[in-house]
């Protein structure tokens, strides 16, 4: 059939539109690249096209696509002595902060080229032609010597101000991990506010300012923190989590960073996870008396449930952990479920939740109890699902050691059954639930007999003390009770503290409190009556008698222990 004339000519007009269109698009980018060009000799800087250029996945996979599209950069060229970078605006501080991690990590002389958006958008095509074996994973790992020489040079948190203020900016933020490392600090806090940007260390509990830097450095020190953490930094209005790794003595220290934004800019946490020690013992962690022998016993049974309680960060996981390098021995199968995995521990299988995934704590623990274990760690019971599946693996021939967050052991029992657990089930399967606070230890180098001590405090401490059971087997004088006061020297850094120790509670489950459960009329402080009335050491009483021997202060144990 013959095409109509009007037909023919439309076809032929959308075809000269279709290369008019095509020829403009192309006088368009080469127009974009003599521009681009003319700025780069204006900049004092290499200028390249990528279109057509052939880029190895050996330069593709220096820089991850997630941080080359955060930076608008990407590697076009590795021979293995040099690399060379392009980017949209070579200029910026991310830049050159990237160009110097890859010389460090990878002894690499690297130049940086200005490109056109055109340039970087063929780059970023070649990403999904990169093998799945060779994607770069992010796992920067700060290597001992950059630490080493600036713990040298710190001799007191006084220190940190001046030497934070470095033009590199790798110094400032290796200055900052530095002194967290020599002074023990949990967590390290970079604040902006509206004067400047704080810095501030958690030490043994207590966050500690140590240094107020210059406004001017925020976002330049933001940016390397979240280089480091494979965080994006284009990304400044919603938080963000990442990590990376120091490796020191041996060892790997796992950084935790999160990031939120605030009114004067994002907040950065950056948390430091040490192994704990491998022969940590009870005793190490503050427990004693009949609580350590009650302790002992119940973990070495062969099932039920163990429960530690506590807020964030009262050291609950690292009692879990104490129990089971305990258990720990050939032929005993030991699994644990934790959001995340804190410490590795060598000959225990350790599995990290993922709700990404749907990965839960319920789930993951049903697919742990199909691998036959002996022993289970639950990181945390957060709901019914999970209660009831910890519960049915507790009665059911397996260990199960977990936390919950409520203010006392006593809280525990009530906290499950608002959760809808069913008390005939309860019952049964727990073996002990212990409470746990930290408190700062006295500097053994400074601390000293008190002069005196606060009346409504020494008062409180009488109360606590005559109410011990006799089961302990302690004499005390009401009469003449000396306790000891924070002096502080240069090995404390004048804090008068140095350390924490946990001070404990721990309730058995017996006949009384059985009844009491399966009566369902129960409450926190009915559970604490019948708890002490068998013989309980409250966690007020255990920091007494710990101030008592010198090991705190009655205002420490009070801070944190209500009584």
């Amino acid at each position: 059939m013959a095409i109509p004339p009007t037909q023919k000519i439309q076809i032929a007009s959308g075809d000269v539109q279709d290369k008019l269109a095509e020829k403009m698009r192309n006088v368009k980018v080469k127009d974009l690249e003599v521009e681009t060009e003319a700025q780069a000799a204006i900049l004092g800087v290499p200028y390249m096209n990528l279109f057509r250029f052939p880029i190895t996945p050996e330069a593709l996979g220096l820089i991850s696509e997630e941080r080359a599209r955060a930076l608008s950069a990407v590697c076009f060229f590795n021979n293995g002595a040099e690399a060379r970078v392009g980017a949209l605006d070579p200029t910026i501080d991310a830049i050159k902060d990237l160009a110097y991690e890859l010389e460090e990590r990878h002894k690499l002389k690297v130049a940086i080229a200005l490109i056109t958006q055109n340039s970087l958008n063929e780059a970023f095509k070649l990403y999904a032609k990169l093998p799945k074996e060779r994607v770069f994973t992010r796992d920067v790992v700060i290597k001992e010597d950059e630490v080493l020489k600036w713990e040298k040079e710190l001799t007191a948190l006084t220190d940190i101000a001046t030497l934070a203020q470095q033009k590199n900016l790798t110094a400032s933020v290796s200055v900052l991990l530095a002194a967290a490392l020599k002074f023990d600090a949990s967590d390290i806090h970079v604040e902006a506010e509206e004067s400047g940007v704080i810095a501030r260390y958690r030490l043994d509990g207590i966050l500690n300012t140590v240094a107020t830097l210059p406004k001017d450095l925020w976002v330049r020190l933001i940016s390397r923190v979240k280089l480091l953490s494979g965080l994006k930094i284009n990304v400044t209005d919603r938080p963000q989590d990442g990590r990376f790794t120091i490796a020191k003595g041996g060892q790997k220290i796992d950084v935790r960073v999160s990031t939120i934004p605030t009114v004067y800019g994002e907040s950065v946490v950056m948390r430091l996870l040490r192994a704990p020690e491998e022969k940590l013992e009870f005793t190490d962690l503050g427990v004693r008396g009949r609580a350590l022998t009650a302790l002992q016993t119940q973990i070495e049974r062969p099932n039920g449930m163990i429960i530690t309680t506590g807020p964030t960060g009262s050291g609950k996981t690292t009692t879990l952990y104490a129990a089971l390098l305990k258990l720990n021995k050939p032929g005993v199968k030991i699994i644990t479920l934790e959001d995340p995995v804190e410490y590795k521990l060598e000959g225990i299988n350790q599995s990290q939740i993922d709700s990404s995934h749907d990965y839960t704590f319920a789930k993951g623990l049903r697919s742990i109890l199909r691998q036959d274990p002996d022993v289970v760690m639950v990181g945390e019971i957060r709901d019914l699902e999970t209660a009831d599946t910890a519960i049915q693996a507790a009665l059911t021939g397996h260990l199960l050691l977990s936390t919950i967050h409520t203010n006392g052991a006593a809280g525990a029992i009530p906290r499950f059954l608002s959760m809808g657990v069913k008390p005939f089930l309860l019952a049964p399967a727990l073996n002990a639930i212990l409470g746990q606070r930290l408190v700062r230890k006295l500097c053994d180098a400074c601390k000293t007999p008190a002069d005196t001590v606060d009346p409504a405090l020494r008062e409180k401490a009488k109360k606590l003390l005559a109410s011990v059971p006799t089961e302990e087997g302690l004499k005390i004088d009401l009469e003449n009770l000396t306790f000891f006061a924070a002096k502080g020297c240069e090995a404390c850094n004048s804090l008068g503290y140095k350390g924490r120790i946990g001070v404990y509670e721990v309730l058995l489950m017996n006949k009384d409190i059985e009844q009491v459960i399966l009566s369902e009329q129960i409450s926190e402080y009915t559970m604490k009556e019948i708890a002490v009335k068998n013989g309980m050491v409250t966690m007020a009483q255990d920091g007494v008698l710990k101030a008592l021997d010198g090991i705190t202060t009655l205002d420490e144990v009070f801070r944190v222990v209500e009584m």
